[in-house]
This record gives structure tokens, C-alpha cells and sequence, in this order.
């Protein structure tokens, strides 16, 4: 029978594949394909997942139909699954839920506060009641936000009075540095893991990355006081990871000189869009600031939450 479905884990081979699929979810929940080899990529090899226990894919008469992976990096108790899947193949997004779950308790361990976490665009491909009726909530929405920019429209802006700029492509004190910046400003932000910086690193796929495009703001009188950390390495747009200001320093315009020299920067790279992503209950104001410097709703994507210990 060739209509018959099947599930396997993933290994290195299948990440063009997962890629195609990944890009076919998008040409439907976002309208065109955003996802590059290269992230699957660093997904798969992430040192903190098996592909044997924590990766599955379904196939419908041959046809690669759902990708789910599963990892537990992000501390006690969480647990981070993707899940993919083309519509009308329910039995298959079920039958990898299932799965995830039944692995997500496992790397749990028996944690009082387990819980499951998946991010979904809002309108996703996904039928929701199967997570619904499955016992998840929605717990944050966050909004992918983008810019045209150019050279003509773009220029460098002028730093605040004070305020200094080096990038840390030459340094190694200085990417430590960023790292301390990103975990310092971005500690009261839901979801947030402290990590240390070179299991940060692995998070980031940051061996890969390049430091020239990641800044360092420094004060006179207050010493480093903001980060922008962005990497060039999608096809779709030039892409700002983490923008953080020190919480006493933060009202100098210091945050909108960052995102304003990340659009000249990539503007003079040749690259005519820039994108991020907020979560829209931040409690800094981000989402105003990047509102008032030109960036508008991509798509917005919801986390879903199940907790480990809400049946089974």
C-alpha cells in the first residue's frame, strides 16, 4: 500500500529535505520560504540532541509530511520541541506530538514544574485543536518585525553624546563581553536562560557566527552599556538576534542608535531588509522603539505550553 505512513528518526542526511518541507510551511503561514540549509543544519548537529531519540520524521507514501526535534537546554524541567507539518496530515502531527511528549517527560525527569514549549506562527498549518484537546495554552506572543533598508536611506547615525562603538571581531575579552551584556539586559525577559558562554555559544551557533557584526556601546562613567548582536547568515534578510541597554543607562537613546547603525550596517553590506523578533509584552518598551524606527508586523508567532504532568 503506497499510502501508508511511516516515522523514523532524522540524521544529517535528511536536512535538505527537512529544509524543503520547513520552506513549504512557509510559503503557506508566511507567504514565501524563509528557512535556510544552513539553519537545519546547526539544528541537528546541536551537541545537546540525539537525533536517534529526539528528532522524528513522517512520511506519507514516501512523501516527508511532519518534522518534530526535541532538546532540553534551557534548564530544570523545559523542554523545547519544533513541530512541522503540511495540512491534512493530522495522523502525522499527532503521532509526533505524542512522541515529543513522551520524550520531553523523559528529559524532564520528573521535574514538579515540566513543561513543554513550541512556537507556532499564529495561523499555522498545524490543526490547534490537536494541542488544545492535548491540554497546551498559549503563554506569550511574539511579533517578527522587518525594515527596508538602503544605502541612501540608511546612512550612519550619530551616536548619542558619549557614546562609543567597537565591534568584537578582533577580541575574545570582547565576545565574552557581549555575552555578559546579552545576559545581564535580557535576564527579566520571559523564556530567558542564563547560560554560561560556552554552552551560549552552542545556543547561538555563535562559532559560526561573525563578531564584526556584533557591537559594544560604552559610556564614560558607566563602561559597556548596550549590545547589538546580528548575524548575516539568512538569505531572506539581515537579522538582529538580541538588543540590550543596561536598565541604567536605558531612556538616552542609546537603543535606537543600536538598531539605526544595524540598518546602515546591513544597508552598506547591499542587503535591503532587516528583521527581529519581540516579544510584544516586553516590559522595556521594544516594541515601541522598533515601531518608531520603521519596522512593521511580519508574521507573529505564539508559544504554547503543555505541562508535563497534565496527563499521561
Amino acid at each position: 500500500m503506497t499510502d501508508v505512513m511511516t516515522v523514523r528518526p532524522a540524521g544529517p542526511g535528511d536536512a535538505s529535505d527537512i529544509c524543503a518541507l520547513l520552506n513549504a510551511v512557509d510559503v503557506i503561514e508566511i507567504g514565501r520560504p524563509e528557512t535556510d540549509l544552513a539553519a537545519v543544519e546547526a539544528d541537528l548537529s546541536h551537541p545537546g540532541v540525539d537525533l536517534a531519540t529526539d528528532s522524528w520524521l513522517a512520511f506519507r507514501g514516501g512523501r516527508l509530511v511532519a518534522y518534530a526535534l526535541v532538546w532540553a537546554d534551557s534548564g530544570p524541567g523545559r523542554v523545547d520541541c519544533d513541530h512541522y507539518v503540511l495540512p491534512g496530515h493530522d495522523e502525522a502531527a499527532l503521532a509526533l506530538l505524542e512522541r515529543v511528549e513522551a520524550r520531553a517527560r523523559e528529559m524532564a525527569g520528573g521535574a514538579p514544574e515540566g513543561r513543554l514549549r513550541l512556537q507556532l506562527n499564529t495561523e499555522p498549518t498545524l490543526d490547534l485543536s490537536l494541542l488544545t484537546g492535548r491540554g497546551y495554552r498559549t503563554v506569550r506572543r511574539y511579533q517578527v518585525m522587518t525594515r527596508p533598508v538602503s544605502a541612501a536611506s540608511d546612512p550612519p547615525p550619530a551616536p548619542p553624546e558619549g557614546i562609543a562603538l567597537r565591534h568584537c571581531a578582533a577580541d575574545e575579552a570582547d565576545r565574552r563581553r557581549a555575552h555578559a551584556l546579552v545576559q545581564e539586559t535580557f535576564a527579566a525577559h520571559f523564556g530567558h536562560v542564563d547560560r554560561p558562554y560556552e554552552a551560549w555559544l552552542d545556543y547561538l551557533d555563535g562559532r559560526a557566527l561573525d563578531w564584526s557584526l556584533v557591537w559594544i556601546a560604552s559610556l564614560p562613567g558607566h563602561g559597556d552599556v548596550g549590545v547589538l548582536l546580528t548575524r548575516d547568515d539568512r538569505t531572506s534578510m539581515g537579522w538582529v538576534s538580541h538588543l540590550g541597554v543596561r536598565s541604567g543607562v536605558r531612556g538616552r537613546g542609546i537603543g535606537g542608535f543600536l538598531l539605526r547603525h544595524g540598518f546602515a550596517a546591513y544597508a552598506a553590506r547591499g542587503r535591503d531588509l532587516v528583521g527581529l523578533g519581540v516579544d510584544i509584552l516586553n516590559e522595556t518598551g521594544a516594541l515601541r522603539l522598533y515601531e518608531a524606527n520603521g519596522m512593521k508586523l511580519h508574521y507573529a508567532v505564539d508559544t504554547w505550553e503543555l505541562s508535563l504532568h497534565s496527563h499521561g
